[in-house]
């Protein structure tokens, strides 16, 4: 760890000569670049050099303390203060997701329990927007399918953090999410389980994926449902393949043919990136695998649990009694378990100095 720690604090001085180059700035992008990667390395140096002040303290109290006792209590803080900081580095040096800051679209998509996934895949929306409004985040609906009940068979959401990185945050929340509680359909009491998919991937820029016009289908179609006069009057809906993949997204959300061919991009562009991340992750290692491909009740990632009020995530074991708050967006408890934890399981995989 410390050989490592070396490198970076020497391509740290090395960064910071060159951004007092006056010459840097007449290259934007390499300044950015040098910006950019200065700030990323300046907690870890920051850490470190700490720990190297708080070592050579302690050195210095071990000495002391062979003549005049009183100094036995500094070494004692001392070494814990560098058990801290050593922790600190560790996590620091844990390698940072290249995709954290980006914003992401968040697909929700009613499973098994007809009507009732559907109203559950409404609360599970609801839930995000309002963990999104607490973060200051925007949130914009590009494409959603209602159900009879006021449920959505599926909806797709742009969360935008402002830079703040959604991904980061909300990269946790792909796959299957179980709900038990009585119906508003069951007039008997009866509790049933149903559930709802979770699809969630940060949204691809035009330099992070590159779609060949010839690659897509294009089809447009009459509008169905809420929408305004334009519905069922103009052919306004649009439907893309990406044809080597197969992928399909569909848009009929806007009244213009052009807005929903925008949204329909955006979308696949965050899907065939999610695809390559998946790819990748796949090549690595099989279990880091963080998304589903079905919503099937035995692939459950969490667990609503209406009548104990209980929030249960079986990743991490996480549960609380607050369900009611959780649903009204205060996700940031369940959400720092599967941090701690992910990042756990990275410094364990990581080389021991």
């Amino acid at each position: 760890m410390f050989d490592k720690l070396g490198e970076i604090q020497a391509e740290h001085a090395q960064l910071e000569r060159e951004m007092s180059d006056p010459a840097l700035h007449n290259d934007q992008a390499r300044a950015r670049t040098v910006t950019k990667r200065y700030a990323e390395l300046t907690p870890v140096v920051e850490a470190f050099q700490s720990y190297q002040a708080v070592v050579a303290d302690i050195e210095a109290a071990r000495e002391l303390a062979t003549e005049d006792a009183s100094f036995r209590d500094e070494v004692t803080s001392g070494e814990v203060r560098r058990e801290e900081l050593h922790e600190r580095l560790r996590e620091l040096l844990v390698p940072a997701d290249p995709n954290d800051d980006k914003d992401v679209i968040l697909e929700v998509k009613a499973g098994e329990g007809g009507e009732e996934s559907a109203l559950f895949a409404g609360d599970l929306l609801r839930m995000y927007l309002r963990f999104a409004e607490r973060q200051g985040w925007k949130t914009e609906v590009l494409e959603s399918n209602e159900s009879d009940l006021g449920g959505y068979k599926d909806v797709s959401v742009a969360v935008k953090a402002k830079g703040t990185g959604a991904w980061r945050r909300l990269k946790y929340e792909g796959g299957v999410h179980r709900v038990q509680r009585v119906p508003a359909t069951e007039s008997q009491g009866r509790i049933h389980t149903s559930a709802a998919g979770v699809f969630v991937m940060p949204e691809a820029e035009d330099v992070d994926v590159t779609i060949d016009p010839s690659d897509l289908r294009i089809d447009v179609y009459r509008s169905s449902g809420p929408g305004g006069q334009s519905v069922n009057t103009t052919d306004s809906a649009v439907r893309i393949t990406h044809v080597p993949t197969g992928t399909v997204v569909s848009c009929q959300n806007e009244k213009s043919q052009l807005q929903n061919k925008e949204s329909a991009l955006r979308i696949l562009r965050a899907r065939l990136l999610a695809l390559a991340l998946e790819e990748q992750a796949s090549a690595a290692s099989a279990e880091r695998q963080s998304q589903v491909r079905t919503v099937d009740r035995s692939e459950r990632v969490r667990t609503y649990n209406y009548p104990e009020n209980r929030i249960s995530d079986h990743r991490t074991g996480y549960k609380s009694y607050n369900l009611d708050q959780v649903l009204d967006g205060d996700l940031d408890p369940v959400i720092q378990s599967l941090v701690d934890a992910d990042n756990a399981a990275r410094m364990a995989g990581g080389d021991d100095d």
